[in-house]
């Protein structure tokens, strides 16, 4: 299949949604995330993942309005926090993040952990969200299967993405598979492990031989793997230079070399454990 920085999936009600996009996690509010949004967009990106958490809507929601990309070819993703969740919570948080980044309508709504008390009823204000035309497309976060089996027995409408830590240590093939059977999109945050597994012996040497970045050679994998990705950057080059990988293509041994670099190793909290952590 051939890709480009516009290629979209198709989510399971029909809503395309990009498979590169910019995240915009610890990017400061400001300038600086407002220079990162700027320049992804005139480099071509079209999707911008941000979250109340990140504290960052309103300096998105400036970027995207100085841009003079149409609205209707962006899409946007915002998430409702861990002490936001609940029916009629989850409902006034979307109103804050909505008139944060200045939009009428919401392109993907998603839970951002699955707080085992309340995640059900957040997932109701979801879907009343969706019903009423405020959102595209409603999905999760961080959502093991035994906690969208559990969401799928009280829900009416499925999630159409699941948005969790995905890159080469950590390929989450079992999720992956069941997420596919269950037609709800996987999409990757942290693709580069934060750049710390930057510099693995194999990589290098595949980047080499592709003569391209070791950055370059995992979203590639991501992409030939339908993996929707999102990489965060608020560095102008390597913006530009992560959006650069739709002039090669990796060969099967390549992916399938790649795939068993998996350790199960975690950089983010795991989803077992969400109901204990304090974020900070």
């Amino acid at each position: 299949m051939t890709y480009s920085l516009s290629s979209v999936v198709t989510l399971a009600n029909g809503v395309e949604m990009p498979r590169f996009g910019l995240g915009v996690y610890k990017s400061e509010a400001g300038e600086e995330v407002e220079t990162a949004v700027r320049t992804a967009l005139d480099t071509g990106y079209r999707k911008i993942d941000t979250a109340s958490f990140y504290q960052n809507e309103e300096s998105v929601g400036k970027a995207i309005r100085e841009s003079r990309v149409d609205r209707g070819d962006l899409f946007i993703t915002t998430k409702v926090w861990n002490d936001e969740q609940g029916y009629d919570e989850t409902l006034k948080a979307f109103e804050r993040s909505r008139e944060k980044l200045g939009l009428e309508i919401v392109d993907l709504y998603l839970i951002h952990w699955p707080i085992t008390e309340t995640f059900q009823d957040t997932w109701k204000a979801l879907e009343t969200l969706y019903h009423d035309g405020k959102v595209r497309a409603i999905g999760v976060s961080n959502f093991h299967t035994k906690h969208i089996e559990k969401l799928i027995q009280s829900c009416d409408i499925q999630p159409m993405v699941n948005q969790v830590e995905l890159h080469p240590w950590l390929n989450q093939q079992e999720l992956h598979q069941y997420c596919k059977n269950k037609g709800i999109q996987i999409e990757a945050w942290s693709p580069l492990a934060r750049g710390k597994k930057f510099g693995d012996p194999f990589i290098q040497e595949i980047s080499r031989r592709y003569r391209k970045t070791e950055a370059q050679i995992i979203l590639r994998w991501m992409l030939q793997k339908e993996i929707v990705t999102i990489p965060k950057s608020v560095t102008i080059s390597r913006i530009q230079e992560n959006a650069d990988i739709f002039d090669f293509e990796l060969t099967t041994e390549d992916l399938s070399a790649i795939d068993q670099l998996h350790t199960g190793e975690r950089l983010g909290k795991n989803p077992d454990d969400i109901d204990e952590v304090t974020f900070g």
